[in-house]
């Protein structure tokens, strides 16, 4: 009998929370959350094991199945989460500026010009409008804004 065979038979149904608290531990030192879902259930069978007195047979089959679900069930809800959390707008931060309206601190001249926003300068582009005006953000060209006079919108 090998070393590996005694430290199973000694441990017996605990073998498999081991087994469980090793492949949580490769979860912390390589996350992917892929040993999350076969050290979960590898401590499910653990805790049956205890209970019931199943064969190894059972022990590994009911090991496959819980891992399979686990994982399809673990990457599902993965998924879902990346998704809701996940901010569209992360690497196109003028497109957030879409539909909001500011006031020009510095003529728009020549179809192009600088307008403060936050903590930025941003280049815009628009007919030529001065200082003061009332301007909507309609898009985003580029690293460039594309901005329109409200108050013409207002009168036409």
């Amino acid at each position: 009998m090998s070393l590996t065979e005694s430290i199973i038979q000694a441990l017996g149904s605990w073998s498999w929370v081991v087994l469980g608290l090793i492949l949580l531990g490769l979860e912390i030192l390589a996350p992917g959350t892929v040993f999350l879902w076969f050290g979960l259930s590898a401590i499910v069978v653990g805790v049956v094991a205890l209970l019931f007195d199943f064969s190894w047979q059972v022990h590994v089959g009911l090991f496959v199945v819980l891992s399979i679900v686990s994982l399809l069930i673990g990457r599902k809800l993965m998924l879902k989460a990346a998704s809701e959390t996940g901010d569209p707008g992360l690497n196109k931060r003028g497109s957030r500026y879409i539909g909001r309206e500011f006031t020009l601190t510095t003529p728009l001249s020549e179809g192009a010009g600088k307008l403060s926003i936050d903590d930025t300068i941003w280049r815009i582009s628009g007919p030529d409008m001065p200082a003061g005006t009332k301007v909507r953000v309609d898009g985003v060209d580029g690293a460039r804004l594309v901005v329109s006079d409200v108050n013409a919108e207002k009168t036409s």
